[in-house]
């Protein structure tokens, strides 16, 4: 498994890349003969959150403490030794993490807010949140091992606390996937009726999409705005399940079914953009939507229409 992983690494030094391989087998003798509800061996699950750490190009001490990450609780291993083999800051991420562990949802609405703050309060560390999102990601990705009371709890506790802690950090990639994760779970009905309705709808928006593309990057380049990159962007559903409850479930009012994501070197040129497009069709009223001057709470920016 070591050598399937190891190619991930290409961005870390010969020295960080010997730490992380500590680690790993500091983890498979640790997890030796244990598995997870899935009935898989329990080293793939800190792998895969190991996996979507070094997606994000953290540090070496973070992808160490991931693979690392429940073996005070798990295992006969203490703080300290782990100081002596994988380092001071390393060992501080992984006990951090425990202490989250034993931060607990109470599930009532009004303690949410109370339980993400205190959540962040506890990581004295961003990065121990970072890898508590992202072990609870590989956690939804194989619920299916749990029984379904526990996943019902699991889910709403992805939905009301760790799905918005991924959107404050400005990840909102982990944010859409935790939420869908979440959603056919607690709304098993809704996701069945809304995933149909999508089904007939999408390949027409996709369709016109693919008819207008050449039309945009013709007049884009013609203008002198030469994207980075363009592509299709299709809405997430628990999203799309939220803007539909806004809009009486009339599908046909949602104009972000599917879209074009234009990303581009400059602000200057995402309005030079915009400017071109508007020159093509006409904007919708109150369909505009400017996060470069008002960039969300997260930090996120970009221009809608």
């Amino acid at each position: 498994m070591w050598e399937k992983f190891s190619k991930q690494l290409t961005h870390y030094t010969e020295a960080e890349r010997e730490r992380i391989r500590v680690a790993f087998d500091i983890a498979e003798h640790c997890h030796h003969g244990q598995t997870r509800g899935t009935g898989d061996p329990y080293i793939t699950h800190p792998v895969a959150v190991a996996r979507e750490l070094i997606s994000l190009k953290l540090d070496a001490s973070t992808i160490v403490a991931s693979l690392l990450h429940d073996v005070l609780e798990d295992c006969k291993i203490t703080k300290k030794d782990l100081e002596n083999k994988v380092g001071v800051e390393a060992a501080f991420l992984v006990e951090s993490v425990t202490k989250l562990d034993h931060v607990r949802y109470q599930g009532f609405e009004r303690k949410v807010e109370s339980t993400r703050k205190m959540f962040l309060a506890v990581a004295e560390d961003i990065r121990v949140v970072l890898i508590k999102l992202a072990d609870r990601m590989h956690n939804m990705q194989t619920i299916r091992g749990l029984t379904p009371e526990k996943q019902k709890r699991v889910a709403q506790e992805t939905l009301e606390i760790y799905a918005p802690l991924a959107y404050r950090l400005g990840i909102g990639e982990w944010k859409g996937e935790l939420e869908d994760l979440s959603f056919p779970i607690i709304y098993p009905d809704e996701y069945k009726w809304l995933t149909g309705e999508v089904k007939n709808l999408l390949p027409k928006r996709k369709k016109y999409l693919d008819k207008i593309l050449p039309v945009v990057m013709g007049h884009l380049e013609s203008g002198g705005v030469y994207p980075v990159s363009i592509d299709f962007r299709t809405k997430r559903y628990y999203s799309l399940w939220r803007k539909l409850l806004r809009n009486n479930l009339d599908l046909e009012r949602i104009t972000d079914l599917a879209a074009l994501r234009i990303i581009v070197n400059s602000i200057e040129e995402c309005y030079q953009a915009l400017g071109i497009i508007h020159s093509l069709w006409r904007p919708l009223p109150g369909k505009i939507k400017d996060y470069i001057a008002m960039p969300k709470s997260n930090g996120y920016q970009s221009i809608h229409t």
